[in-house]
């Protein structure tokens, strides 16, 4: 059972939608017929490449410059793309920040970079977004496997923000539940994109599967979560890597 308010072409926003599977998710909720609003933080070139995309496939999509870790460029994004396209029916917290490192050796600095990316621009996105997401909506949090497995040294900072969103996001689907608002977080491994380029060689044969993800792949799992058909799956945490974590 949905809202009457939310449809499946109710608009969605992306935040962090310019590269990667950002950008897959934008292109695939759009190819499914949503106006879709992202956001990108340095990346002005990539994200009209995305807005082209969809515009020659018949779609409706709109980059807005915001740095996720400014709680308030993340609360004029949302007014923005309300404003373009009204009541929000999907918001994708996709943006994030990656960086590795042994904890005697990290610097502080980027450290709080990740905090204020990676957990507190999270927050800012669901908090400042609330206010206008259609009963009935969906939250889908971007995480990270590492939530689950580290598997190595130096992730302990990265996947220390992921386990704490994924905690985030089981504490919203009961805030919002009321409304029959779901939260889930999708949380991918191994995924090729820009950020694992020059890991392809030691990650591939460490993968069950016997190969790498694909961005499309994650886009796909987002956009069920985002479908009349997920309106029962609430507060879950779903890993999408491979077998890496099994």
């Amino acid at each position: 059972m949905t809202d009457s308010s939310f449809t499946p072409q109710s608009p969605a926003l992306v935040l962090g939608g310019s590269r990667g599977m950002g950008a897959a998710i934008v292109r695939r909720l759009a190819a499914e017929g949503r106006p879709v609003a992202f956001t990108y933080a340095a990346s002005p070139g990539p994200a009209a490449a995305v807005v082209a995309q969809v515009e020659a496939a018949g779609g409706q999509a709109l980059a807005i410059a915001a740095d996720s870790a400014d709680a308030q460029a993340v609360r004029a994004a949302v007014e923005a793309a309300v404003s373009r396209f009204g009541k929000l029916g999907v918001l994708v917290v996709n943006a994030g920040v990656l960086a590795s490192g042994t904890i005697d050796q990290f610097p502080m600095d980027t450290f709080d970079r990740m905090l204020a990316v990676n957990v507190r621009g999270v927050f800012a996105a669901i908090h400042h977004a609330a206010p206008h997401l259609a009963d009935g909506g969906r939250v889908v949090v971007i995480g990270s496997n590492t939530a689950e497995r580290i598997g190595g040294p130096g992730s302990s900072v990265y996947a220390m923000t992921k386990a704490a969103v994924a905690q985030l996001a089981r504490g919203a689907a009961l805030d919002f539940a009321p409304r029959r608002i779901t939260v889930n977080t999708v949380q991918p491994g191994p995924i090729a994109t820009d950020m694992t380029a020059d890991l392809m060689d030691y990650i591939t044969p460490r993968l069950p599967l016997g190969r790498i993800g694909e961005a499309g792949e994650v886009a796909g799992l987002v956009a069920w979560l985002a479908g009349p058909d997920a309106g029962y799956m609430t507060g879950a945490n779903l890993t999408i890597d491979g077998g890496w974590s099994a």
